[in-house]
């Protein structure tokens, strides 16, 4: 099955190897002649997360705002490689242990404060390693950043950190805060998490909790003439349909991330006043996931989890619910990540026999109207098709005899009970692979993230195999050995089946063809839209 009914395009990889930017040039341009200057650009999401810092919380939904108004040491160009914004250069030392990185001159806050080393130094050591979700993993072995000068920022590794991961981490995991709005208080509970101060091209006007985010033009913006725009409002509209009517008739120009219904998106296709494709998200393969809740006897039991998978006939799913859109995984990593994909079939076939002899084996039988057991499935609602997986979940496990009841939160309140309390049997949710296993991905197994992080290993499972390569592969230099630690990584995950990645696919835009400079890198949901305009109507 292909990945898209229409032919989607490839990821672009994100590999250990590929040419990266070691000069000062900043990202940009004047842009063509006959760009239009001013106007609004309204964009939709489905829901809030109640939370705007991404040196906090890596997300796309706090990214697709935050990133206009705060910004990261690097970003992605359009040919997929890390490029500067905050830092314009960088050089890792022989044996990875030291990254320095020279910084932008000339920038200032929102408020008027300048940026500097110390605000590198603080928001690394203070918050990404202390308390963002994937950043705990991804900067264990982070001992200390120094500052020289107010223009370079150190970072010393006690273990080997590669330079490409690491680049390409902190297109996601490398936005900066302001030291001197968090440093001597609450860093979780301070106001500037939902009024966020940043460099960005659009400052912070107003948050409305259910309805919208306000920013406006930066006229002291670094980059010289950016943004075009002079105002972006971010639209929550939940009923996806409603979405859909709002883009039609004009109300917003853009929804990112499969924002309004999979019918919708494959009908506005045929509209030449839309544009729907997954460029503009090559940076960002996800998967449809269902995690397991491992201190329910059940479920610890490795036999019921590959019950459970084989239980379940994905490519029925994929092609009668997705419209056809993806494909069954393989494991952690997708096929998309040419570096690191150990080139391995799903490991568990849609088999109903075979699920039903592993429950028997188990010693989980039918009981009292052919029931062996019941779980709580919690879905984390951040797409249309969270839902449907829960139910076709629930259908497909009442067939081998286990009851589903389908708990329904809001995605915030889902997030806590699972992340945070632990309240849940099963869940179902995305993945997002960012290019490399170490930035967003092995945090899913290794064991030691924070109670409450999101999409990290809360499931009550450890490995000790598991942690030892996941530590070993991300401070591995050769990129040889890397693929090779990971293809073994790759294998004990699918054995164990800790959480079980479930389909492989490509996140969708639609966009009005009045928007310009949209979709010209591939993570341009989350990137800064300082060059995106919009053509009279």
């Amino acid at each position: 099955m292909t990945l898209t009914r229409r032919g989607a395009m490839r990821l672009v990889p994100m590999a250990a190897g590929l040419p990266f930017v070691r000069h000062a040039a900043a990202q940009g341009s004047m842009g063509a002649a006959g760009v239009k200057r001013g106007g609004v650009l309204t964009s939709h999401l489905s829901g809030e997360q109640r939370i705007l810092n991404p040196a906090l919380r890596a997300s796309t939904g706090i990214y697709i705002i935050t990133s206009k108004i705060m910004e990261a040491l690097v970003d992605l160009d359009a040919q997929g490689r890390p490029a500067p914004v905050l830092a314009t250069g960088w050089e890792a030392a022989p044996d990875g242990k030291t990254v320095t990185f020279r910084l932008r001159e000339g920038v200032t806050w929102h408020d008027g404060k300048p940026f500097t080393a110390a605000d590198v130094q603080y928001t690394a050591m203070e918050m990404w390693k202390k308390y963002l979700n994937y950043a705990t993993q991804l900067q264990q072995y982070l001992d200390a950043v120094d500052t020289p000068d107010p223009h370079t920022a150190v970072f010393r590794y006690s273990r080997p950190m590669p330079e490409a991961l690491l680049l390409r981490a902190l297109c996601d995991l490398g936005y900066i805060a302001p030291r001197h709005v968090f440093e001597g208080t609450n860093v979780l509970e301070n106001p500037a998490n939902t009024a966020p101060v940043g460099t960005g091209p659009f400052r912070f006007v107003q948050y409305e909790r259910g309805q919208y985010v306000v920013a406006d033009r930066n006229p002291a913006y670094w980059r010289e003439g950016f943004p075009y725009v002079d105002r972006i409002v971010w639209r929550f509209i939940t009923d996806r349909a409603a979405a859909a009517a709002a883009l039609e008739t004009g109300q917003v120009q853009v929804t990112c991330y499969n924002g309004i219904s999979l019918s919708d998106l494959d009908r506005l296709k045929a509209d030449p006043n839309y544009v729907v494709t997954t460029r503009g998200s090559e940076a960002n393969a996800f998967n449809n996931t269902l995690e397991f809740n491992h201190r329910r006897k059940e479920l610890a039991d490795v036999r019921v989890r590959r019950a459970i998978a084989h239980a379940i006939d994905v490519p029925f799913f994929i092609e009668n619910f997705l419209y056809g859109q993806g494909k069954p995984a393989t494991g952690p990593i997708p096929s998309a990540s040419t570096a690191f994909f150990p080139n391995n079939a799903p490991p568990y076939p849609f088999d109903r026999k075979r699920a039903v002899a592993l429950l028997d084996e188990a010693g989980f039988k039918p009981g009292a109207g052919g029931v062996r057991f019941s779980l709580r499935l919690l879905p984390v609602n951040n797409g249309e098709d969270v839902p449907l997986l829960a139910t076709f979940i629930q259908q497909s496990l009442q067939a081998v005899g286990i009851k589903v009841e389908i708990v329904n939160l809001d995605q915030a309140g889902a997030l806590s009970a699972i992340y945070r309390d632990w309240n849940f049997d099963i869940v179902t949710g995305w993945h997002q692979y960012r290019g490399d296993p170490a930035v967003s991905t092995s945090v899913w197994y290794r064991s030691g993230s924070p109670k409450g992080a999101p999409w990290t290993n809360q499931w009550g499972w450890q490995s000790d195999a598991v942690d030892a390569l996941t530590d070993q592969a991300a401070a591995e230099l050769d990129p040889v050995k890397r693929r090779q630690l990971y293809a073994e990584w790759t294998r004990l995950i699918n054995e164990e089946l800790p959480i079980w990645m479930v389909t492989e696919r490509e996140f969708q835009t639609a966009a009005t063809k009045r928007l310009q400079s949209g979709l010209n890198t591939p993570r341009w949901g989350s990137s800064d839209w300082h060059d995106a305009w919009l053509a009279p109507a």
